[in-house]
């Protein structure tokens, strides 16, 4: 698009309101003078006034709240059923209760603030590093702004791909469409014009005017602000519908497993409260024992070991130079089976060089240079390219006469590429001969042309065989010609190729090599040449498979597709839509699938992902689909990603395949001594205290270390599993309270006091010490071993337990102190305890049942995603 040159008028600090309905039915003119500005923009004072006076251009800000986060910390039922439990103690005058539940309570909600708060100032920190940028034209010169200081009487260009920044009234236009079903939900684009709306016009009737989140969809525009932030339309909804984020898979197994656990305490509940009302004892000690026991048996900081993790995790990705936009998100990255990726940029360096011009007969000419330099729809000034694609700006920078004398040409009118038609054309005009020049992917730009001479092929594949990227440039004489359609674009004379350089990555190859062993399969879904992937896959070790273009995609179904999907690795010359459906086609087959991409051409895929990728230096549309904002573009911070998230799963397993099997076997068995002892068999005060003490060792289990065979593969919730493996390894835990029970009963005499100070000690000893069993598949201690703070952790709590029944805290607590006899008879249940763990340990896991399937994938999993959310949001400022 020509670039406007300065003129004397200045634009004044002061504007008045106006909105788009209002100036969508003034003319230009009387806009431009409502808002105080020129058409060549305002000056950087002015612009700063009114940024001081407007505020940055967002509608949502990513700054870290503490209120909103200690609120989520009190949705769990789980701590609803705590509070609910404290506040029944304490009526019925058990003070000592209600107070270890109020510990509880304060423990897991303080845990989960403090590491769920920390992470959002992380994430914070992280968004401020992402930037939206526009091209302004500010004092007649256009340069690059962060859409934050965008404010109204901005001149502004928008371009192919880009998020309209603001509410603009448009002032020129090119062929110019937007998606604007982000507010309106209409697929179609909406055409822009310069026609004047009706002073009544609707939203969807705003054809001279852009609006705010709405993405061009094909051609080029400019115009002038007239809203920003929350005073734009997409402003206004946004605000009054707030933020509501759908639920994640992770957070869908954290849910079943809640159910769970909420069936098993009320029917245990039931059962304990029946038994002891019908031996008679005192109703109100029923029933605490019941709410103790249906406490006992949930993990409760089961909310702050999954926040300490994902915490960790969302620091650890933070140093790798990741973003996470909800930190649930990162267990979802441990999940990925199948890696689409673009190439240029990732598995190339992305930094294009042009290397020479060819002629029709394959030798070295400069007139497709030439013609190559004047059909550009990107803003020139001063010999380079001030926004538009890496083969423009790589073409600009390079050094070459021709630049000169492509600025004799002046550009008449211009078709601006779009990815349909992979082509860019220009009608230009130079000493009064006018011209069309069309520049595009070869094989489109071919068709076009006349008598394409067979040395011109012969060149063509040669260079596509080196893995080179080719443009093709054509002309035709138009001495009548006033305007330019896609009509215009035949009867070409090919003036030869572009020849462009992207070499393979250099860190390619390892983290090719290391997405492999973690059992991610990357596959290449490309605009380019199936000839060019193929080498460049080839020079970096993976296979290329099967190949499958565009034209290939059209002629199957869907079901023929997703099986070709599982032998093909390059998708070459395929358009937006077609990668979507490919996304698609390939999660038909259960795995899990993520797309990274960086194009307006990306944007229907990373929809359809499972997890959508993007880098922060991708254009706006993609970067607001996708789930992960990668701020370097390299699969090994992927890669990374990757392993935190399994990482963070593993360890959130280990707590609950630990706490629900050693909890219900702690349970059963104080279900089984009630009904047979004369006293509870342990006071609820106690049972609560165990668990506090309990779970207290548990919130190292997120430093924990992991074996790297659960690394290696996805792992997911399997309900199944976690219930087999609660009624398999809780009985055994019973087993051994029982031989407690009758040890302490006839080899002790032990009255009540004894006898629960006995089995607290013992059950905290033995739930708390098999972790180390449980947390590996593995040899413990010799094969793999547990983190210095986990194995600290772990002991401290058992010494605690074993020396409170001796501490002046016993009588309050309803202990008395143990004698020594009894430790070398809990040394060696200890002993024995985990030797039969170990052993049912690797029958369990040996046996298929054990093994966690695919999971059935939900109803409209992830399909959430029908239009992006643009709202520019920053951390506000000041």
């Amino acid at each position: 698009m020509p670039v406007f040159t300065p003129s004397s008028s200045r634009a004044t600090a002061t504007t008045r309101p106006i909105t788009a309905s209002s100036a969508a039915a003034m003319p230009v003119d009387d806009v431009l003078a409502a808002l105080g500005t020129a058409p060549d923009g305002l000056t950087a004072e002015a612009a700063e006034q009114r940024l001081r006076e407007t505020g940055p251009n967002a509608v949502r800000s990513h700054r870290a709240r503490a209120f909103p986060v200690l609120l989520r910390q009190l949705r769990s039922p789980l701590l609803i059923l705590l509070a609910v439990t404290a506040v029944a103690s304490f009526f019925v005058g058990e003070r000592t209760d209600a107070f270890i539940i109020g510990v509880i309570l304060s423990a897991s909600i303080g845990l989960g603030f403090f590491n769920e708060y920390r992470a959002e100032r992380a994430a914070e920190a992280l968004h401020e590093q992402i930037r939206h940028r526009a091209v302004v034209v500010r004092s007649g010169r256009a340069a690059p702004v962060d859409v934050v200081e965008l404010v109204p009487g901005d001149v502004v260009e928008l371009q192919l791909g880009e998020v309209v920044p603001a509410d603009v009234r448009l002032t020129s236009v090119i062929a110019l469409e937007c998606d604007e079903s982000v507010l309106t939900g209409e697929s179609v684009p909406a055409e822009k014009s310069l026609a004047l709306a009706p002073p009544d016009s609707a939203l969807g009737d705003l054809g001279d005017c852009a609006l705010m989140g709405t993405v061009v969809s094909s051609g080029a525009g400019r115009g002038v602000v007239v809203a920003t932030g929350g005073a734009t339309e997409f402003g206004r909804i946004a605000l009054g519908l707030g933020a509501r984020h759908p639920e994640t898979e992770f957070q869908h197994g954290l849910r079943r497993f809640s159910l769970l656990l909420v069936q098993v305490a009320a029917v245990l509940t039931a059962a304990i409260f029946a038994v002891n009302l019908a031996l008679h004892r005192p109703v109100v000690d029923a029933l605490l024992f019941s709410l103790a026991i249906a406490v006992g048996i949930s993990p409760q900081l089961l909310p702050a070991v999954v926040s300490t993790s994902l915490a960790a995790g969302s620091r650890l990705l933070a140093r790798c130079k990741v973003l996470v936009k909800r930190l649930v998100c990162i267990e979802d990255l441990g999940d990925i089976e199948v890696l689409f990726t673009d190439k240029t940029g990732t598995l190339t360096e992305g930094r294009i060089e042009y290397m020479r011009s060819v002629g029709p007969d394959g030798k070295a000419s400069d007139e497709a240079l030439l013609f190559g330099l004047v059909c550009t729809d990107a803003a020139v000034e001063d010999h380079h390219v001030v926004a538009g694609n890496p083969l423009d700006t790589a073409l600009w920078e390079a050094p070459a006469p021709q630049r000169e004398t492509a600025t004799r040409y002046t550009r008449l009118a211009v078709l601006p590429f779009d990815h349909h038609r992979r082509l860019v054309s220009v009608l230009a005009e130079a000493d009064g001969h006018r011209i069309v020049i069309t520049k595009g992917a070869p094989e489109t730009v071919l068709t076009r042309c006349e008598a394409v001479p067979d040395a011109a092929k012969v060149a063509l594949e040669a260079e596509f065989a080196a893995g080179h990227r080719i443009v093709a440039v054509a002309v035709r004489d138009a001495p009548d010609a006033e305007s330019l359609t896609s009509d215009d674009e035949r009867d070409l004379r090919l003036c030869g190729f572009l020849v462009f350089l992207d070499p393979p990555k250099a860190t390619a190859r390892t983290a090719l090599r290391r997405l492999d062993e973690l059992g991610v399969t990357v596959k290449v879904i490309t605009g380019d040449n199936a000839t060019v992937a193929t080498r460049v896959c080839a020079d970096l070790g993976l296979p290329p498979g099967e190949v499958l273009t565009g034209a290939d995609l059209d002629r199957l179904d869907d079901d023929e597709l997703a099986e070709r999907t599982a032998v093909t690795t390059v998708f070459a010359r395929v358009g937006p839509e077609q990668k979507a459906r490919i996304v698609r086609a390939q999660r038909r087959t259960g795995v899990d699938v993520a797309f990274l991409g960086d194009g307006v051409n990306d944007a229907l895929a990373l929809h359809a992902a499972d997890v959508g990728v993007s880098v922060d230096s991708a254009t706006d549309v993609a970067k607001d689909a996708a789930d992960v904002v990668l701020l370097e573009k390299d699969l090994q911070v992927l890669a990374d990603g990757v392993v935190a998230g399994r990482r963070i799963f593993a360890n959130t397993i280990k707590y609950v395949l630990m706490g629900t099997s050693s909890n219900f076997g702690n349970m059963f068995s104080a279900a089984g001594a009630s009904a047979f002892l004369s006293f509870l068999p342990m006071l609820p005060s106690q049972i609560l205290l165990n668990n506090l003490l309990y779970d207290s060792s548990q919130l190292a289990i997120p430093t924990d270390s992991v074996d790297s065979e659960l690394l290696a593969r996805p792992s997911r919730w399997d309900i199944g599993l976690i219930r087999r493996f609660m009624l398999v390894f809780g009985p055994i835990s019973s087993l051994f309270d029982f031989a407690l029970f009758g040890i302490m009963l006839w080899g002790f005499h032990a009255d009540a006091a004894l006898f629960r100070s006995g089995w607290f000690v013992e059950s905290l000893a033995t739930q708390t010490l098999v972790i180390f069993a449980i947390r590996t598949r593995r040899s413990p201690f010799f094969r793999s071993r547990p983190s210095v703070p986990l194995l600290s952790a772990a002991l401290g709590v058992v010494l605690i337990g074993a020396v409170l029944p001796a501490t002046p805290f016993a009588g309050p607590l309803g202990f008395t102190p143990l004698p020594l006899a009894f430790f070398l008879a809990l040394g060696l249940m200890v002993i024995a305890y985990l030797v039969l763990i170990e052993i049912t340990k690797r029958w369990f896991f040996r046996t298929p049942r054990a093994v966690s399937p695919h999971r059935v994938r939900r109803p409209g999993h992830r399909m959430h995603r029908r239009a992006a959310r643009f709202s520019f949001a920053k951390r506000d400022r000041g």
